[in-house]
């Protein structure tokens, strides 16, 4: 049951209204305009007295009334029921970034699914990230109607949170992000809905079994194993492919997720989702036949650099304690051996000329008190950042609640987004 305004109930009231007993003291006396003028009406006014049967009889009357419609006026104030089951359609938007991807566009926007059990819409989004082809051609050409623009390049982590925003905005229920040049399967986007359909999931990640894909060479495979290791050491969870950018998204998940890197959002997603205590679920697939070179990064060495400073930067806004605790106990014990060395020296009688391992054992105590400190503050931008992020959530739960299904965004709202109009 919905809650109900007073207006409501008001209205409500009084179209269910009891009309007044012919023997009830009041229904002959004008009813004065104000509580004072009643209050001397009642003193002034000779009531005419009533048997003990009428009274027993307006008393059962009243409850009667009462007890008929007690399901139909809630108190107020009272919360709704929460074991009511959704009524609203299930609405699918499934989001494409693309960096001029006109080749394999087509392949991607037809092969994905038109009906999914569960799901009563589904909606493609193409964010166009700077592509200086016919991309956005292709996609309109294809039925495509949704499109974010942006002017120049802004890298898959800022596609990716803008895609997410349009997509909220057109009352999103579920997101799935796949990727422009065909490399995952869109035929298994009904296998990756199903948990967070199903209510068992809040994020489904594809696992794209690297040790099966053809292109990827052993030292490749081994460098993915490691990453996700240490995604899932950093986030709490057991993923065996934490890179796979083949995802879906439940719409709650996305009011308490915040991306603030632009490389890459798949590390940093995970970490935060890890983190405050989401559900993960993954799919194994396997993905299609290589069709380009990744446009994500030049090299293995910078994809690895770049990864790892995403990961430390999320363990950093998560768990501080743990990087500089251990910086500080480092340079703790490294700062106490010079002063080790130094005793053992003159208990020997042999103090003299050694005044440089004091020197750099002072050094890297100070180091581990200053990783102390680092921590301390560290630690108290985390409590910060964790308010900060809960009143995000609700501003963002307040801002899409009101979105109307199939509405697009507005210019005044997201400068950075243009959205095309059908």
């Amino acid at each position: 049951m919905a809650a109900y305004t007073s207006a409501e109930i008001k209205k409500t009231a009084q179209g269910m209204k009891r009309p007044r007993r012919p023997d009830s003291p009041a229904a002959s006396v004008a009813r004065p305009s104000s509580s004072f003028g009643r209050g001397m009406a009642s003193l002034s006014s000779a009531a005419p007295a009533t048997s003990p049967d009428r009274r027993f009889r307006g008393v059962a009357e009243d409850f009667a009334f009462a007890s008929r419609h007690r399901r139909i006026l809630p108190r107020l104030g009272r919360p709704p029921p929460t074991d009511v089951r959704r009524e609203d359609p299930m609405k699918l938007v499934v989001q494409i970034p693309c960096l001029n991807e006109e080749e394999t566009l087509p392949s991607v926007l037809r092969t994905i699914p038109r009906t999914i059990e569960g799901v009563d819409e589904i909606v493609v989004v193409v964010i166009d990230d700077g592509c200086t082809d016919g991309t956005v051609e292709v996609a309109r050409s294809l039925g495509v109607t949704h499109f974010v623009r942006h002017a120049g390049t802004q890298g898959l982590g800022r596609s990716f949170q803008d895609g997410i925003t349009y997509a909220l905005e057109l009352g999103a229920d579920i997101v799935v992000n796949t990727d422009g040049d065909d490399q995952y399967p869109q035929n298994r986007i009904a296998d990756l809905v199903a948990p967070i359909v199903a209510g068992s999931a809040d994020i489904v990640i594809a696992d794209r079994q690297v040790h099966l894909v053809e292109h990827f060479s052993p030292v490749k495979v081994l460098l993915q194993r490691f990453g996700s290791r240490v995604v899932n050491k950093a986030a709490g969870t057991t993923l065996p492919d934490a890179a796979s950018g083949f995802r879906a998204y439940s719409r709650e998940s996305l009011m308490r997720l915040n991306t603030v890197t632009r490389f890459s959002y798949c590390m940093e997603t995970i970490i935060q989702a890890g983190n405050k205590r989401m559900r993960i679920a993954s799919v194994p697939v396997v993905t299609n036949a290589k069709t380009r070179e990744s446009r994500l990064f030049s090299s293995t060495r910078q994809h690895v650099f770049r990864s790892a400073a995403a990961i430390v930067r999320s363990f950093i806004m998560y768990k501080p304690y743990v990087i500089f605790g251990w910086c500080a106990l480092l340079f703790g014990v490294l700062g106490l051996l010079p002063f080790v060395r130094y005793a053992v020296f003159v208990a020997v009688g042999d103090g003299g000329g050694h005044l440089q391992s004091l020197l750099v054992g002072a050094v890297l105590l100070i180091l581990s008190f200053l990783s102390v400190m680092l921590g301390i503050i560290s630690d108290l931008i985390r409590t910060n950042r964790i308010l900060i992020e809960t009143n995000l959530e609700h501003t963002k739960k307040a801002r899409f609640a009101a979105a109307p299904s199939g509405s697009s965004s507005r210019d005044d709202e997201l400068p950075s987004i243009r959205a095309v109009p059908r």
